[in-house]
């Protein structure tokens, strides 16, 4: 055996060793524990598409309105007569037939039209109801993880299920969850809708007086949203106060480029935002037409604040709603993160304590340890000295699959530990291949180093065979699998590919090792 070849090959195990200890130390900062072995929340978050329905429609209605006024269609009405339908009533059939075309010309093939005299009756296609209500879950998956990204959470779970319009959140290693749960609460579903009674800016403390000013019955385009009432001095909350709005969304949380907390006129903390320069000039035309008139600031269906607009507003204002600094930057955060297209509910909350995630971790170390020394004790009484070689290869298995875990910085979860006993089981098998190979060259009379050889080459096949069935599996796991799932596949993933460089390449080299240092006549196998 070439002693040069011998050098490299020994250097180049060392400095993969090596590398994986720097990647692997101190394991604690390198290699993140999975919300069972941590503690944390898991949440299953219904998403509310006919928010996002409602959304849809009132921008495409309060644009085919817009539109009409300088397109040939001057006068156009219209309101909302579902969250994916509205109706357009236009003065003549002239404007009727322009709005028709405008439609197609436009809001392209979204929209059915139906004519009903001088009314377009619009409904949105399925296919655009899908996509809505699909974009609007995926929109809310970015949203709610950039809000927990901003707050500090290390390896979140956000995930859609396939079906029912809902999301799945693991948060571990949080420790202030009451927090965290406002933050996601919080829906921050913002919205700006004109005041249509009463006139003054502040609400009326019955929905009945309401009702009464509209003779009992509330037109179309109009609905009561509530609001708090508020003490001046220390801004507590003492009762409820209501308002009668439009039911156009002109402008929503989506058309905000950004938002901070900051000082409000007498020092109160507010929120002060920023609009994106096409939704500045739609709130400018909005408010520069209603001046005189209330603007009510609506977040997750209720009303913040609803001041008098006094100017034209453009891109930039401020909501005040009684805030403190811990609650401001907390709204600040939601809508700077992005403002989710839909409200949500909460179907499932579950917090895992973190005595919880130390006794998983417990349990988990006494399993793994226990196996490993079972594997041991079992190569070195079967295999004699060649059971050391299988330990020794076994051993930089280990070091090299925490390697790759540092280096990815990869989650460990309890279905992670099972994967890492797994892989130590597949390294075992494959020397175990090669060491019944090389009993079978030996008493088939050959020698030593002939033995080697042969069992080696021949046992080849059968590891890179088991190893590939059992990686493609995991990387399956990996594409389609979520949480636990996902650790349990990367864990096994970095440990196959660690077992064949260690039961192929490693083992071999010890065996060449020991041949290079005495004559060896027979081998204990």
């Amino acid at each position: 055996m070439n002693n040069r070849n011998l050098l490299w090959r020994g250097l180049l195990i060392l400095a993969v060793a090596a590398i994986c200890v720097a990647l692997a130390y101190p394991p604690k900062d390198k290699i993140n524990l999975g919300l069972d072995l941590r503690g944390g929340m898991h949440l299953v978050l219904q998403v509310h598409t006919e928010d996002a329905l409602r959304a849809d429609t009132d921008a495409d209605m309060a644009r085919l309105i817009d539109l009409g006024k300088d397109k040939g269609a001057p006068g156009l009405t219209g309101h909302r007569t579902g969250d994916s339908s509205f109706v357009v009533t236009a003065p003549t059939p002239e404007a009727r037939d322009a709005a028709s075309t405008l439609v197609s010309n436009y809001l392209g093939q979204r929209w059915q039209v139906k004519a009903q005299g001088n009314d377009l009756a619009l409904t949105m296609t399925s296919q655009a109801i899908n996509e809505v209500q699909n974009g609007a879950v995926n929109q809310a998956v970015q949203t709610i993880g950039n809000r927990i990204n901003e707050f500090g959470v290390s390896e979140p779970v956000i995930q859609p299920t396939s079906t029912g319009h809902r999301i799945v959140l693991q948060l571990p290693g949080i420790t202030d969850i009451e927090r965290v749960r406002r933050l996601i609460k919080s829906t921050a579903f913002l919205e700006f809708r004109l005041v249509r009674f009463p006139k003054g800016g502040g609400g009326v403390p019955t929905q009945e007086a309401i009702l009464a000013n509209y003779g009992g019955h509330l037109p179309d385009d109009v609905e009561i949203l509530d609001g708090d009432v508020r003490d001046r001095e220390t801004r507590a909350v003492v009762g409820k106060q209501y308002f009668a709005v439009e039911k156009r969304r002109t402008v929503t949380g989506r058309d905000l480029s950004n938002a901070r907390p900051a000082p409000g006129q007498f020092g109160q903390p507010v929120v002060e935002f920023t609009l994106k320069p096409q939704a500045a000039e739609t709130f400018g035309d909005l408010t520069g037409k209603n001046v005189g008139s209330g603007l009510a600031v609506v977040l997750d269906g209720r009303v913040v604040t609803a001041p008098v607009i006094n100017s034209q507003i453009r891109d930039r204002g401020q909501i005040e709603g009684g805030f403190t600094q811990e609650s401001a930057q907390d709204l600040a955060t939601t809508l700077r993160s992005g403002a989710l297209p839909a409200s949500i509910t909460y179907l499932e909350e579950r917090t895992v304590g973190p005595s919880l995630g130390r006794d998983s971790i417990r349990d988990g170390l006494r399993a793994g340890v226990l196996g490993t020394a079972l594997v041991v004790l079992t190569m070195l009484a079967y295999y004699h000295l060649s059971g050391v070689n299988a330990v020794m290869a076994l051993v930089l298995n280990v070091l090299i699959l925490f390697g790759g875990m540092g280096a990815f910085h990869s989650t460990l979860t309890l279905p992670g530990i099972a994967g890492i006993i797994l892989t130590i089981g597949m390294a075992v098998d494959a020397n175990v291949l090669v060491f019944e190979r090389i009993r079978e060259e030996m008493r088939a009379g050959r020698t030593v180093r002939s033995s080697i050889d042969h069992g080696f080459d021949r046992a080849f096949t059968s590891i890179i065979d088991t190893h590939v069935t059992t990686l493609i599996s995991a990387l399956f796991l990996f594409q389609f699998g979520t949480g636990p799932i996902k650790g349990f596949a990367v864990t096994l993933t970095i440990g196959l590919i660690a077992s064949i460089f260690t039961a192929v390449f490693v083992s071999r080299w010890l065996f060449d090792l020991v041949l290079s240092r005495r004559r060896v006549q027979k081998l204990s196998i």
